[in-house]
């Protein structure tokens, strides 16, 4: 993933790093040591401050295993300052779904909560079930208890994309269908974002980055199922391009770069007796050009992993997958048989299109 580091990997998921979150802690020590802290305070800020980042792991980890119960994948979980975040292959559609995906990051944050508690609870509670408080530092664990409590409010306030926005949008799809519960979700989660950037501004500028990522987030995410549901009705036959470009794998770059010329296309598909097997697209005929390599054939610089379509499969859903893929290419297929390509370009255009005609 740009811009961020792998760490590891969790139940099958790659967990990344953010360069950011490197800041993070570099401003934290300067900070310790700015005031005079001692090597063992610092390394207690540090220490707590990736137990911190744990709970959000795990409270991303809630969300991407519940997922997985309904068949949806979850390609990385990326660690930011301002928290963690679960890219899962799509979202849940069906309000059920995504009301019990929601709730299970909270969930395990109540779950630690109520594993912490009797470490920090007063002594006496708990006299007689052997729990010894000076043994696991109660200051430590007192300061992660109150973490996961405040994780799991913070989660509840219905500001959409959030947790809460998701539950709130879940609740009123059930009545109401999902784009209409998204735009009322969306404009909440906009009108609280609003308030959180105000209330930051003059007491947690911290608020500020939380209400900017929540506007736009609420933002992306109406704009999105709006548009799917424009598409609903349509299959990739209805809006792909029939007028496209190919080469032969025997083609040399030098011809590729002359087809280039000779039309509007930015990657061209490379067919083999009717079938496509590979893209050029225009990075790496560039990268070739400056290589110098005009005599060399274009299956030697080809990509050869390049996703398809089928001119049956829903419009909508490939609209969705074209969202999480920047500069999205796909050859459409027909019984094995290249009969059209679709990009975001022309995706863009037939939404247009019938934005324009709904109207």
């Amino acid at each position: 993933m740009k811009n961020s580091l792998l760490i590891g990997r969790l139940a099958g998921i790659r967990i990344f790093l953010h360069w950011t979150f490197l800041l993070l802690l570099g401003f934290l020590v300067f900070a310790e040591v700015r005031r005079g802290s001692s090597s063992g305070a610092v390394l207690a800020s540090v220490g707590f401050v990736l137990a911190l980042f744990a709970c959000v792991v795990l409270h991303e980890l809630g969300h991407s295993l519940t997922a997985r119960r309904f068949g949806i994948g979850t390609r990385s979980i990326t660690l930011l300052p301002i928290g963690g975040v679960a890219t899962l292959e799509r979202m849940p559609e069906k309000p059920r779904q995504e009301l019990l995906v929601a709730l299970a990051g909270p969930a395990v944050n109540v779950l630690l909560a109520l594993i912490i508690y009797p470490f920090v609870a007063p002594v006496g509670a708990f006299e007689g079930i052997g729990i010894s408080h000076s043994a696991v530092g109660p200051g430590f664990l007192m300061a992660l208890f109150w973490v996961n409590v405040m994780l799991v409010v913070f989660n509840a306030i219905p500001a959409f994309p959030m947790d809460g926005g998701r539950v709130l949008r879940a609740l009123l799809a059930m009545r109401l269908g999902r784009p209409q519960a998204t735009a009322i979700a969306a404009g909440l989660g906009k009108l609280i974002a609003v308030g959180f950037v105000f209330y930051g501004l003059f007491n947690a500028p911290f608020l500020v980055l939380i209400g900017i990522f929540v506007y736009f987030g609420a933002h992306t995410e109406n704009v999105s199922v709006q548009h799917r549901e424009l598409l609903r009705d349509y299959t990739v036959g209805h809006a792909m391009i029939t007028n496209y470009l190919t080469l032969a794998p025997t083609d040399s770059v030098q011809d590729a770069a002359n087809t280039l010329l000779a039309g509007s296309d930015q990657d061209l598909i490379v067919l083999d007796q009717g079938q496509a097997v590979g893209v050029l697209t225009r990075p790496l005929l560039m990268a070739a050009l400056r290589d110098n390599r005009l005599t060399t054939t274009v299956a030697e610089v080809m990509s050869r992993e390049f996703d398809t379509v089928e001119i049956g499969d829903s419009l909508a859903q490939v609209y969705a997958r074209a969202q999480r893929q920047p500069n999205a290419f796909y050859p459409v297929l027909e019984n094995h048989r290249l009969r059209g390509v679709i990009d975001q370009g022309n995706l863009t255009e037939f939404l247009t299109i019938r934005a324009a005609l709904s109207h």
